[in-house]
């Protein structure tokens, strides 16, 4: 088919019209799909200069352990590069098996299933758990994977506004107690960093008979006496029905998980259209995961330099004068304002070797726009002085402080 006649397709005008994009390259500033060509941890490489990581997710720092990579190396040598199948089929290892039990154990549940991202954790839960004539409560900002998963429920689906639980509570009563209902939250919010109000929730769960699932995507390894969880850290773990995450962040790979009662899990298993019809975690991932999860229960201090350096990080933004916001965690978002001074900030920062995340409308107001910044816990203190710096002196040359 030539250009000429994909021109009159409808279904592409869309494409021809979306000129944003191109126009952000033009001008230098687009911040997007920058491939890292090395990575040592808390430094990238990117177009051949090395960059302080002030973006990633690694919070615990895992992705370069010895223990981590080794368990790695050593399942891709025994079971081969991939399962070629679904868990339901062909897809399950002994390594999945051992990966559910361990995080069930961890995590202080009787059951636990693992699936291929995060992403398709949150979707398999909510898709193959709610279905007609039940309903959905969620959270205005909950992660996208959760406000998917509801989407292709068969339910009804009920938003409210951020920690509101008094609108939330409306909409249960309502919505009755004679119907199937979930509220679904997340532990962390991923672009403000506060924390879900897990004791307000289970009492209005309670309330209405709800069961009440957590997304700890930004907890595990984060929150909690252990590193487990944001249920844990109220010490409210028996009264959070369903805890999910994924492998992404703390565990240092890919992959995600649902744990609960057995019943609940056993149900998901055979009636979630992610898990069932997707190729199972690789068998690297898989191992890489339970060598983390060891880790991260073994080297607690891990976790202290982790809040240290969080610490240091909310406090030389505010000495500097930045807003941050209601952040309590690693994730700190720091509030620039329009769409433009953004781009120019973040791409003042890329060259002065610091990376950072823009966040954009739609995700936030045009005029709230922001750098999500997140540290980890391999950040040196002289590594956080040097990126705080950088901010200052670019902050104050656009008039951001």
């Amino acid at each position: 088919m030539d250009t000429q006649t994909l021109e009159h397709i409808a279904l592409f005008d869309k494409c021809r019209q979306f000129t944003k994009a191109r126009e952000v390259k033009a001008a230098g500033l687009y911040p997007y799909f920058k491939p890292i060509s090395e990575s040592e941890d808390t430094v990238v490489t990117i177009e051949g200069q090395k960059r302080i990581m002030l973006g990633s997710n690694n919070y615990l720092g895992l992705t370069h352990h010895p223990k981590v990579l080794e368990a790695a190396s050593r399942a891709l040598h025994r079971y081969g590069s991939g399962c070629t199948g679904s868990r339901f089929l062909n897809g399950t290892l002994d390594l999945h098996v051992q990966l559910e039990g361990a995080l069930a154990e961890f995590l202080g549940k009787e059951d636990c299933l693992v699936f291929s991202t995060g992403y398709l954790a949150n979707v398999g839960l909510i898709s193959g758990l709610v279905g007609r004539g039940e309903t959905v409560f969620l959270d205005k900002l909950d992660h996208a994977s959760i406000v998917d998963g509801a989407k292709m429920s068969f339910g009804e689906t009920e938003r409210f506004n951020h920690g509101d639980l008094a609108g939330l509570e409306r909409k249960l009563e309502r919505a009755g107690t004679s119907r199937g209902s979930m509220i679904v939250v997340d532990g962390i919010y991923s672009m403000e960093g506060d924390i879900a109000d897990i004791p307000g929730l289970v009492r209005v769960a309670r309330k209405y008979g709800a069961a009440l699932a957590v997304d700890d995507a930004h907890s595990l390894g984060v929150l909690g006496p252990n590193g487990d969880g944001t249920a844990a850290h109220f010490g409210m773990t028996d009264d959070v029905d369903i805890i999910a995450g994924t492998f992404s962040k703390s565990l240092a790979s890919i992959g995600g998980f649902v744990s609960g009662s057995e019943n609940v899990i056993n149900y998901i298993r055979h009636h979630s259209r992610p898990l069932i019809f997707t190729a199972s975690l690789p068998p690297a991932n898989t191992a890489g995961v339970l060598a983390a999860l060891e880790v991260l229960q073994s080297d607690t201090e891990r976790r202290e330099r982790l809040w240290a350096n969080t610490r240091r990080l909310h406090e030389g933004f505010r000495s500097y004068g930045f807003e941050i916001g209601p952040t309590e965690t690693p994730i700190v978002p720091v509030l620039i304002g329009t769409m433009e001074n953004t781009f120019v900030m973040w791409r003042r920062l890329f060259d002065a070797g610091v990376f950072t995340n823009p966040v954009m409308p739609p995700a936030v107001p045009p005029s709230q726009c922001r750098l999500r910044t997140s540290v980890m816990a391999t950040h040196t203190f002289d590594q956080i002085d040097l990126c705080l710096e950088k901010f200052a002196s670019i902050g104050r040359e656009l008039g951001v402080i």
